[in-house]
């Protein structure tokens, strides 16, 4: 029998990803990482850098026009933010600069670092899916360091006595700026994965903001709340600009246009009414690659983050844990992926005896059981007769065979009718469905057994006190409703309970 299992639903919803191969091609063909790529394929033993690993100034013109764009300040901007990726990647490395100055003794450059390719320029073309989205990862992880890095304009009024920068007197904050983004994006992950994936619509950028600053319990929000959403949505803005190029969002930015018609209004700076054009706010989605990047950083933090897939290789009495409070669509592929690596014979007796158990998750799983043996054929028939005559397996048994019109199948004796009628309501509690369905799948049983309540809480079943408690609640008819919980008071007084 199996053991006291975990009941509680995981952190996050799982999310369905495209497969690797089809991510791995994505992330070659994000602007980001494909300048970078260039821009490594492109330097050599002339290209100079400085002391952090930078291009030097005079070799931005040649990089950008390496990358086809042109060698304006822009280009430069550009030419600059892909080399980073490239150095910091590994696709390009650069050598000590006291170094190769001590190499070229006299030249005008001494000081100054060389290059030469980086040991993972090979993966691109010779690298597996995983290793060019490891490669991707770092990159993402580059972005995200420039995303959440102050804007610094003028530089002199901040730099300390020994040259560095003086962040305190910036008043940055880096851990917060760090929290504050991946909020966002763990929120704008949870609404992807609720709505069923990445090919979903965009999210308004001010819900976004919104998520970040207003309150849970705060009603209406105040003037001094909407100029901080307003506050929040400029700085999204600058940081989804950052994170588009590299294949993480779909980005449609703020419009410059309104926020020269609002000019300094503050807090009217949110949008308020349905009357407003909120695309103008900025528009965002993950992309499919951008839904396994933010997934993954989740992971490595420590976050629970299912994926369709994860259980395939699992045995059935984690499937059958695993998908107990999954979204239907997605509990119901992950099923399908898993009975597809097994023999039909097989998985029907595995997910028969994971079913078992008196524990709190018991009746969720054999819940799940019955849904999984839906999707199987004709070579499951065998292992589930077996079970016929099993107490806690047997009424699903019979259910699955006669939904296949099987013959022969045995009336159930009526100690077992009360129990299947127990344990699937306690499982339907338990998955926390519709409560208008709930309400009539009540109804309905206790409408097809006359005395039903004088039967029920005879029933010795774990579960039978706490659902007789539940069918008081939920039956519309307030005399049955007292029945029930007069019922569930004998259920739990009985000398065994």
């Amino acid at each position: 029998m199996p053991g006291d299992r975990p009941a509680g639903r995981p952190a996050l919803p799982p999310v369905r990803l495209h497969s690797e191969a089809e991510l791995a091609r994505d992330a070659l063909g994000t602007p980001l990482l494909a300048r970078a790529v260039r821009l490594a394929r492109w330097a050599g033993q002339e290209t100079r850098v400085g002391v952090g690993g930078e291009l030097v100034d005079e070799q931005l013109p040649a990089a950008a026009e390496a990358l086809g764009i042109p060698a304006d300040e822009d280009g430069a901007a550009d030419a600059s933010e892909a080399w980073r990726v490239a150095v910091d990647t590994g696709l390009v490395e650069v050598s000590d600069p006291d170094e190769a100055g001590e190499s070229r003794d006299g030249d005008k450059d001494a000081g100054l670092g060389t290059v030469t390719p980086g040991g993972n320029l090979s993966l691109i073309t010779g690298g597996s899916p995983q290793d060019v989205l490891a490669l991707w990862q770092d990159a993402f992880d580059v972005v995200f360091a420039d995303a959440i890095a102050p804007a610094l304009d003028d530089l002199s009024e901040l730099v300390g006595e020994d040259g560095g920068i003086d962040f305190e007197a910036l008043g940055w904050n880096p851990d917060a700026e760090a929290e504050f983004l991946e909020s966002v994006l763990a929120t704008l992950y949870l609404l992807t994965a609720t709505k069923g994936g990445a090919g979903e619509g965009p999210v308004p950028l001010p819900v976004l903001a919104a998520s970040a600053v207003v309150p849970d319990d705060m009603g209406e929000p105040t003037d001094d709340v909407l100029e901080q959403v307003s506050d929040a949505m400029m700085r999204l803005d600058d940081q989804f600009r950052l994170l588009e190029p590299i294949g993480l969002v779909e980005y449609r930015p703020v419009d410059e246009a309104l926020m020269v018609e609002e000019g300094a209004e503050g807090a009217e700076g949110a949008p308020r009414g349905d009357d407003e054009d909120v695309s103008r706010y900025g528009l965002v989605k993950l992309t499919p690659l951008g839904l396994y990047g933010v997934r993954a950083r989740m992971l490595e933090a420590g976050a629970v983050a299912p994926a369709v897939g994860d259980l395939v290789g699992r045995g059935a009495d984690t499937l059958l844990d695993g998908v107990a409070h999954y979204p239907e669509a997605a509990a119901r592929a992950e099923t399908v992926a898993w009975l597809a690596r097994r023999e039909p014979a097989d998985a029907a007796r595995d997910l028969l005896s994971a079913a078992r158990g008196a524990d709190r998750g018991a009746p969720l799983r054999r819940l799940h059981c019955q849904q999984a043996l839906s999707l199987l054929g004709a070579h499951a028939e065998p292992a589930v007769r077996d079970v016929l005559d099993d107490r806690e397996l047997g009424g699903l048994a019979r259910v699955w065979l006669a939904e296949r019109g099987a013959k022969d199948v045995p009336a159930p004796p009526e100690s077992m009718i009360f129990w299947l009628a127990i344990d699937t309501i306690a499982a339907q509690l338990d998955a926390e469905g519709d409560l208008e369905e709930l309400q009539d799948l009540v109804e309905g049983l206790v409408g097809r057994h006359s005395g039903f309540f004088e039967a029920a809480w005879r029933v010795e079943h774990p579960a039978t006190a706490d659902v007789l408690e539940a069918m008081g609640r939920l039956h519309r008819d307030r005399t049955t409703a007292k029945d029930a919980r007069k019922a569930a008071f004998k259920a739990r007084s009985r000398p065994e309970a």
